[in-house]
């Protein structure tokens, strides 16, 4: 197996879905905080209440899986899905029934 092959098992993406209340003007506070913090970490909009993340290493996904947690708001559904590259290559996307590429990766900058 290549390098190449063993990145693709390495690196990570993390889905972040949500169904949050926002029948109240508080819980549109909480959803509207909630998801400014995932932004603010370096999600992007996947599609609505479904937010994602490119992460180099498990190690780097813990980290922001870990903050998910930290910031979870008192009510609603949070689900979080961490899979590999690879994985997430083999995701088939389709708009009005036509069959799209996948997102390209954002490419951050990483200080240790």
């Amino acid at each position: 197996m290549n390098l190449t092959a063993l990145n693709q098992y390495r690196i990570m993406w993390i889905l972040v879905f949500f169904d949050l209340p926002t029948e109240t003007k508080k819980d549109r506070k909480n959803y509207s905080v909630f998801r400014k913090k995932l932004i603010n970490d370096g999600f992007t909009m996947f599609q609505f209440s479904i937010y994602m993340r490119h992460c180099p290493s498990r190690e780097n996904a813990d980290v922001h899986i870990k903050r998910v947690k930290i910031n979870l708001p008192p009510n609603g559904h949070i689900g979080i899905l961490r899979i590999t590259d690879k994985q997430f290559g083999m995701m088939e996307l389709f708009f009005n029934k036509k069959e799209e590429t996948l997102p390209k990766i954002s490419q951050q900058l990483e200080l240790f």
